[in-house]
């Protein structure tokens, strides 16, 4: 997004291939921890059973992973403002949408930023 000449506001996109992947596999793994009872298993197949056996034995590991889950991605954000700060991206628009974005995909978006590498320009 930002000049490529002007790295204090660098920020680049997630593949959409990785923002889609992560975010139906959260959405069902929301659908699955708060409705369950509204999953149709026999339509899923081999998914199916898999989710109802988890479901039904392990509902509560299911419920604390995913706010861990959460949790992990909060983690990930606050370190993309550490990663945006140390790399020279001091643009508030270029740190929110880094923040928002690995908020919401966590590694696929922090990836991108650790694999940043600023080009350093000497100063006279």
């Amino acid at each position: 997004m930002g000049c490529a000449g002007d790295e204090r506001g660098y920020f680049r996109r997630g593949s959409p291939f990785w923002l889609a992947a992560i975010t139906l596999s959260f959405g069902y793994y929301t659908w699955v921890v708060f409705w369950p009872q509204s999953i149709p298993y026999q339509s899923l197949g081999p998914l199916g059973p898999f989710t109802q056996y988890l479901v039904d034995h392990h509902h509560t590991l299911l419920y604390n992973g995913y706010w861990i889950a959460w949790l992990i991605h909060i983690g990930e954000s606050l370190y993309a403002m550490v990663l945006c700060r140390s790399k020279g991206i001091t643009d508030g628009r270029a740190q929110l949408l880094w923040f928002l974005q690995t908020f919401l995909f966590g590694i696929a978006s922090l990836s991108i930023l650790i694999a940043y590498r600023p080009k350093h320009q000497k100063r006279t």
